[in-house]
């Protein structure tokens, strides 16, 4: 069985999750203190980060060069197009959230109210906190943009972008950080991808100390 070292809030360990469940690969969650740098950990990953997956005799890090690898030797279902323009537009995206989104929105509200007081850094920074809750409007706009033209955000078909956006924003849900009565378009979006089998294990994750809202796994929201 494949074994994923993870972080539960981690939108990057999230889209491996997503990725796993939706190709139906059984795995096995290990929950990874990583700030605190144990060497068993370092071994697995000199860089010190989640996730970190065993599959097929081989470990492997960084969440962008993992779903490659999933996506790779288990083609089916495809969350990769096979034309090149499309395949683009999906790595796109897919950085658009790994990167922009996450340091202008998920580092700057999860990480500052969750991530913080887990790993006994001190208190939220209010000017962060203010940023990211400004930052967040713009994204779920364009993403509304996006899907008033496509009917997932890289085109016809659900692929790793929506799972790299839904990652994100799952987790900011987690701490009612997500306006969903700003974007109807975005709010359908998501509760389709909600409701996909692949979501069960993530809408069933639970933080000591930080209770879900009511509606995070109402799949009716």
């Amino acid at each position: 069985m494949a074994r994923l070292f993870h972080v539960p809030l981690s939108p990057f360990c999230r889209k491996v999750r997503l990725s796993l469940a939706e190709k139906k690969i059984e795995v096995e969650l290990v929950e990874e203190r990583y700030w605190e740098g144990s060497p068993d950990f370092l071994r697995r990953n000199p860089a010190g980060k989640v996730p970190v997956l065993r599959l097929d005799g081989i470990m492997m890090a960084e969440s962008a060069a993992i779903c490659e690898y999933i996506e790779e030797t288990r083609p089916t279902p495809a969350l990769l197009p096979s034309d090149p323009a499309h395949r683009q537009e999906v790595r796109r995206l897919v950085g658009w959230f790994d990167d922009k989104f996450h340091h202008e929105v998920t580092s700057k509200l999860l990480y500052e109210r969750v991530n913080k007081k887990v790993m006994g850094q001190g208190f939220p920074d209010s000017r962060n906190v203010k940023d990211g809750a400004k930052a967040i409007k713009y994204h779920l706009d364009y993403m509304h943009w996006l899907l008033e033209h496509r009917r997932w955000l890289a085109g016809d078909d659900m692929t790793l972008a929506d799972f790299a956006a839904a990652a994100h924003l799952s987790a900011l849900d987690y701490i009612s950080d997500v306006d969903w009565n700003r974007s109807a378009a975005v709010k359908d979006w998501y509760a389709k991808i909600k409701s996909r089998p692949a979501f069960r294990s993530i809408l069933a994750d639970h933080i000591p100390g930080f209770p879900p809202p009511r509606h995070y796994n109402d799949l009716d929201f």
